[in-house]
């Protein structure tokens, strides 16, 4: 018997509804991003299971899912695998971070189009100016240590 894995309908509308009223550093609904990232997948060629990583890719880090609705949800491995690779620690450290990250199939895909939506100059103009400077510099160093072109969105 062949295991009955959420469509990504379903898997968007528990992403969408994990992040309800949730909103980023300049008070967007979250949702915004979430949507932008699994888009930004799919453009880059990214297959399903990865588009679904993009809905999903922050629902544990940030705790609006928990890792026990991950381990038991009706979902390929390999997006778990992902979801789990792609939430950072609090301490954690970003070389740490990134290596899980390339050590885990398909999840540096989810992180380009994750970073490509973060350094948007539209999204961080509507951040502080300190707050954008530390940012910019986050999301460069995290390119850098994946390998990935300088600000290509």
């Amino acid at each position: 018997m062949s295991q009955q894995y959420l469509t990504p309908a379903e898997v968007e509308a528990i992403a969408r509804e994990a992040h309800e009223g949730q909103r980023d550093k300049a008070g967007r609904p979250y949702a915004e991003h979430i949507a932008a990232v699994a888009e930004g997948v799919r453009a880059r060629g990214g297959s399903d299971e990865q588009v679904a990583a993009g809905w999903l890719h922050d629902t544990v880090e940030d705790g609006v899912l928990s890792r026990t609705w991950l381990d038991e949800a009706p979902l390929p491995q390999s997006v778990k695998d992902m979801v789990l690779a792609l939430g950072k620690g609090e301490d954690e450290p970003l070389e740490d971070y990134t290596r899980r990250i390339l050590a885990t199939p398909g999840a540096r895909l989810v992180k380009e189009a994750d970073l490509a939506h973060n350094a948007d100059p539209a999204r961080l103009a509507l951040l502080d100016e300190r707050t954008r400077e530390r940012l910019t510099a986050k999301y460069a160093k995290t390119r850098a240590l994946l390998g990935l072109p300088d600000g290509a969105p």
